[in-house]
């Protein structure tokens, strides 16, 4: 009997503490009728990057009913997830060209910022590139964004126009993996962003590409018409025209849309 009783009576304790204990996180939550926040997915292009992270955060400090989770890639990523039917509520590329691609899955797009581009070097500038013109030097190893990204297309179209032959080394899937090859001295020099180069700032130089030989980029931002909190997403493409967004985008170096 006393082997038998002690573990009944044990068991008879722990059922007693548990009803007496405090119920699960989300038993309370449920309890106290608190709202769970609206949770926003935005696709960003991949040169958002760094800027996104302080919009998301002053954007949630004044919607504490919305949290935002950003996506970041290569712009011509973002139409093909959005094509596949992936998960999100809002879009922003570095091209209009991408975006119109989509106009079946967005609400009207509304540009929210430009860009220009900057030649990228390693830091002290060592191959003494001076132009677009030097990046066709024989045994400089360059490094562009492909041709089906954004910033690929704007450098090939650059290029071209002073008929600058390049032959990269590798061609990567966004702007941000350009930067990253020239920083980590894989290449002589990329054409990137100069928001991008700016964000990197000691680890890589610029060299200016005159506003007569460069190309503008766009950033277009829409709702996409599949999202489960389309008021929530269009309320968020609104607010990054306002003016306490486009203070975050121009103190990181883009320009007024």
């Amino acid at each position: 009997m006393r082997r038998t009783t002690a573990p009944v009576l044990a068991a008879a304790l722990l059922i007693a503490l548990t009803a007496c204990g405090g119920g699960s996180k989300d038993t309370d939550a449920a309890d106290t009728g608190a709202k769970k926040p609206t949770r926003l997915t935005v696709l960003a292009a991949a040169s958002l990057t760094d800027v996104f992270k302080t919009a998301g955060a002053a954007y949630e400090k004044a919607h504490p009913d919305t949290e935002v989770t950003f996506s970041f890639a290569g712009s011509q990523e973002l139409a093909a997830q959005v094509r596949q039917g992936a998960p999100a509520d809002a879009l922003v590329t570095a091209d209009t060209k991408t975006m119109d691609g989509l106009r079946q899955q967005t609400d009207t797009p509304a540009t929210i910022a430009k860009n220009r581009l900057t030649i990228a070097t390693a830091p002290g500038n060592p191959h003494k590139i001076e132009g677009l013109a030097d990046l066709s030097k024989e045994g400089l190893k360059v490094v562009l964004a492909a041709p089906e990204v954004p910033a690929g297309r704007y450098s090939k179209q650059v290029l071209e126009a002073q008929h600058v032959d390049v032959r990269p080394v590798s061609q990567e899937p966004n702007v941000r993996a350009v930067l990253g090859k020239v920083s980590l001295g894989e290449a002589d020099a990329g054409i990137v962003y100069v928001t991008d180069a700016a964000a990197a700032r000691g680890k890589v130089a610029t060299v200016t590409v005159p506003d007569a030989q460069n190309a503008v980029a766009s950033y277009p931002a829409a709702a996409l018409k599949a999202s489960r909190h389309g008021d929530a997403a269009r309320e968020f493409v609104t607010w990054l025209r306002s003016p306490e967004a486009q203070k975050i985008l121009r103190d990181a170096g883009f320009q007024q849309p």
